[in-house]
């Protein structure tokens, strides 16, 4: 069973796999047929035939589980230290503005912990803990907002004139008035 956020099977999940795997392995020293042992361990007999050339190359062992199919590659502690890495801004480490883009987080994540993300890993991993996308809102530092609102309520008024009413011909989909 695999999930959204990216990950495989549960710690629980895998350690119930390796148990069914273990059980067939008795079940191939009593000399059970495949499809016996699938349809008492409720499994496809394609896996245990899987099972079964394992356990005859390498033995019992060949059936234990190798943990999670792909480790993270940074700790919740490694996060916790990116994470105070992240406060200290852009600027802190050479680039020209305070925004933090994926790709600088990618060249931190490197360069601090020598370890590779993809860009689309650095978000992934960046979700995981929490962290939303966040979009500048662009404004002027001078912009006064009290002024603007005047303008929107006293300027714009007039230069936008009366509004048209809807004659034949026009854009509007209504029906003309009858009158």
């Amino acid at each position: 069973m695999r999930y959204a956020q990216g990950g495989g099977l549960t710690d629980e999940r895998r350690y119930f796999r390796e148990k069914l795997r273990l059980e067939a392995a008795e079940r191939f020293v009593q000399g059970d047929e495949n499809t016996v042992i699938a349809q008492n361990l409720r499994v496809s007999v394609r896996s245990v035939q899987r099972w079964r050339k394992a356990w005859a190359q390498d033995g019992p062992r060949a059936l234990a589980s190798k943990g999670p199919a792909s480790q993270p590659l940074l700790s919740d502690e490694l996060f916790a230290v990116l994470e105070r890495e992240l406060a200290r801004g852009p600027v802190a480490y050479g680039w020209p503005d305070q925004t933090w883009t994926l790709s600088r987080i990618k060249t931190l994540i490197g360069r601090r912990f020598h370890e590779s993300y993809t860009v689309q890993g650095v978000a992934a991993v960046l979700k995981r803990h929490g962290w939303t996308c966040q979009v500048p809102a662009r404004r002027a530092i001078e912009r006064d907002e009290t002024l603007v609102a005047g303008w929107v309520k006293e300027t714009w008024p007039q230069v936008e004139g009366p509004w048209r009413r809807s004659m034949p011909g026009s854009s509007s989909r209504t029906k003309p008035d009858s009158r």
